[in-house]
């Protein structure tokens, strides 16, 4: 989708690992190695999210974006329809989540264990008993995103992890997908934004 000396972005298709597991090696990073062996993985979507993933092809690159995540000055967009009828146009989903170590990989959330994590939303269409929305997360917690609506009772259509059997059977894919990504290029400083079309 993109490429320079420092940067790489793709469309990461659902199904599809961004780093290699401990049983299935197959991903997007060893995929991509044979046509760009510098790259790095400076962040990482779900198995079953699809959309814009970034790589860095260069120290400085991998030095800065790293800092650029960390420091949240990344701007990350996503796309998700969820069960129900999400009642607010606008909010914000705030709670500490951290690992369930007999549930792997599910999070649970533990307001004394667990990682302070946020996310913003904004409502994009409501029909029969589901809605269209648009996540912003501002931390970059596992399954944030996932946990985050089941929380509020809103689950993801097609979620394997946080929905009950009738809303995963609603779709044969989880409906998340990374639609925007925004940041500052590592040597020119110019800001960078990039958008993928949601394929649900």
């Amino acid at each position: 989708m993109f490429a320079d000396d420092d940067l790489l972005v793709i469309n990461k298709p659902a199904g599809l690992l961004s780093v290699p597991g401990r049983i299935v090696k197959d991903c997007a990073l060893s995929r991509l190695q044979f046509d760009y062996p510098d790259i790095a993985i400076v962040h990482r979507l779900d198995l079953d999210t699809s959309g814009l993933l970034v790589f860095s092809q260069s120290r400085l690159a991998t030095s800065d974006l790293n800092r650029q995540f960390r420091e949240r000055l990344v701007s990350k967009q996503y796309v998700a329809v969820v069960d129900g009828t999400v009642a607010q146009d606008t909010g914000e989903i705030e709670l500490a989540l951290r690992p369930d170590p007999e549930n792997r990989p599910r999070q649970v959330v533990d307001s004394e264990a667990g990682k302070w994590s946020l996310t913003k939303y904004k409502v994009v269409d409501r029909q029969a008993n589901r809605t269209r929305i648009n996540l912003f997360p501002v931390t970059g917690r596992s399954h944030q995103l996932r946990v985050h609506m089941a929380e509020t009772g809103h689950p993801i259509l097609g979620c394997d992890l946080y929905a009950n059997e009738d809303v995963f059977n609603q779709s044969d894919r989880l409906m998340l997908h990374a639609t925007g990504i925004q940041f500052s290029h590592p040597s020119s400083g110019e800001w960078l934004t990039f958008h993928s079309q949601p394929p649900f």
